[in-house]
């Protein structure tokens, strides 16, 4: 049923009454954002979603929070449930076989560890990354019939094809990409829909005209289909016109829409375009030329949706009133009782936020991307200057490493967060590595899930957030999903 017909047709208490007059028959009005690894989980996206509103799932590391998860015991079943469901039975008992503990492991016990990405081909790697997409859209879609999007990262392009191609079996209705420019993924999804081998280009760090590729053949994994996938819709998150415009020159890079971001988002946000300059804080300064023109973004013909400070009923009034289809909303999400942030984290933050001391910082140095990432200043976590210098920089994640061409040829990783003379050796340079985190680890913890190593340490938090909190004014304490979508349409709580 489309928003208009839900507008005008009496609905259960779970769904929300649209704005009518401004929205479209094929899309929402409202997105929650895909955010960190794992705070928008299947629990939140599936709140949003019985909303009629497009609830979206983190498709960031979903294989290691997978295992994790079944390491611990899977409390409730869900992901066993889920894995029950997977098209291929052998490949979800590969997985469970390895990495399910029943009861779970003692506290305090490492984790085993996934299969790192890399350009050489793994069955148990691409295995794993398909079942853990999979597992998360097939969950966020049960039980309702609105819509289920998964947010991926174009920087983690090793992970690209498996999670992507894993979601689409679960039947996922949009994919939402950002944090680099996702010409590719458009004939990705055709392919893919075809049950046709597919690849991408992987950018490879002294390759000069070498062209190297990561893919997936679905015959490969699954028996002859009967019928194609649908195929998801492709929402490119860009911060700017330009770009928005690039990639809709052509068939073959067009996506179906795009999320048209400020810097104020929370999570990675676009370098300032020009020279960059620091505020005495040493945040990133933004001007003139890093406003979007969102005349020239409508003019391209395909619907669009305005994030970073527009959670509120005002802000999807101004969206709606410059030209968008509707409102990407993040922190409002993050905050509320089905994120997957730790629960005593997320009191934390909203209980600083409530009191006026949260500062959200926009970092230009934390991320290994090299984009500016926003870091919630919370005691205990790796905001803290003590916290950060204590912990080794070592990762047993790898999902921010980038490949390049060894002088022998061969075709090696690294990673600015990882030990600097390490780093170095690889053809880094100490100036790169400053004050760069493990974004892989920190986010890990921050939902609950930190690694424990041998020696007794366990893996500090760190906290992503947008920098404008002022939306909690008008939200019930300890809020819910449904509170935020019915705030932001109705203008009233739910």
């Amino acid at each position: 049923m489309s928003p208009t017909a839900r507008a005008l047709t009496p609905q259960p208490e779970d769904r929300v009454l649209s704005i009518a007059d401004h929205l479209t028959e094929a899309f929402p009005a409202l997105i929650q954002g895909g955010m960190g690894v794992g705070v928008s989980g299947w629990r939140l996206a599936r709140a949003v979603a019985r909303t009629g509103q497009l609830g979206v799932v983190s498709g960031t590391a979903l294989d290691v929070t997978l295992a994790r998860r079944l390491q611990r015991g899977d409390p409730g079943g869900d992901l066993r449930r889920a894995l029950a469901c997977f098209p291929v039975p052998a490949i979800a008992e590969r997985v469970l076989g390895r990495y399910f503990v029943p009861g779970g492991i003692a506290p305090g016990t490492p984790y085993r560890p996934v299969p790192r990405l890399g350009l050489r081909p793994s069955r148990a790697r691409d295995e794993l990354a398909v079942a853990a997409n999979f597992a998360e859209v097939f969950l966020a879609k049960h039980g309702h019939d609105g819509p289920i999007g998964v947010n991926y990262l174009e920087k983690i392009q090793l992970a690209t094809p498996a999670a992507v191609f894993g979601a689409m079996l679960a039947g996922v209705d949009y994919v939402l990409m950002g944090a680099g420019i996702p010409t590719e993924i458009p004939h990705l999804l055709d392919e893919f829909a075809a049950h046709r081998p597919a690849g991408i280009t992987v950018a490879v760090a002294g390759a000069d005209d070498a062209r190297h590729t990561v893919g997936l053949d679905p015959g490969a994994l699954l028996p002859a289909p009967t019928e194609p996938l649908r195929r998801p819709k492709l929402l490119a998150i860009v911060s700017s016109h330009v770009l928005a415009g690039y990639l809709a020159r052509s068939p073959r890079t067009r996506p179906d829409g795009f999320v048209l971001e400020t810097p104020v988002a929370g999570g990675h946000s676009a370098p300032p375009r020009g020279r960059l300059r620091l505020d005495e804080a040493g945040e990133p300064v933004y001007g003139p030329r890093d406003e979007a023109d969102t005349g020239r973004v409508a003019a391209l013909g395909l619907p669009f949706w305005l994030a970073g400070g527009y959670g509120t009923p005002d802000g999807l009034a101004g969206a709606l009133a410059a030209g968008a289809t509707g409102i990407q909303v993040g922190s409002a999400f993050a905050l509320c009782r089905e994120s997957g942030l730790d629960d005593e984290l997320r009191r934390r933050l909203l209980r600083a936020a409530g009191a006026g001391t949260l500062e959200v910082r926009n970092d230009p140095r934390a991320s290994p991307t090299g984009f500016p990432f926003k870091v919630a200043n919370v005691p205990g976590t790796l905001s803290e200057p003590g916290v950060h210098e204590r912990r080794p920089r070592l990762c047993d994640l790898g999902y921010l490493r980038s490949p390049y061409v060894k002088a022998d040829g061969a075709i090696g990783y690294r990673c600015p967060a990882e030990p600097v003379d390490t780093y170095v050796r690889k053809g880094g340079s100490a100036e790169e590595a400053e004050g760069r985190q493990c974004l892989c680890n920190g986010l890990t913890a921050a939902i609950g899930l930190p690694q424990h190593r041998a020696d007794g340490y366990r893996e500090p938090a760190l906290l992503t957030l947008g920098q404008d909190v002022t939306f909690l004014r008008d939200l019930p304490e300890n809020h819910s999903a449904a509170d935020v979508v019915h705030r932001i349409l109705l203008g009233a709580p739910a």
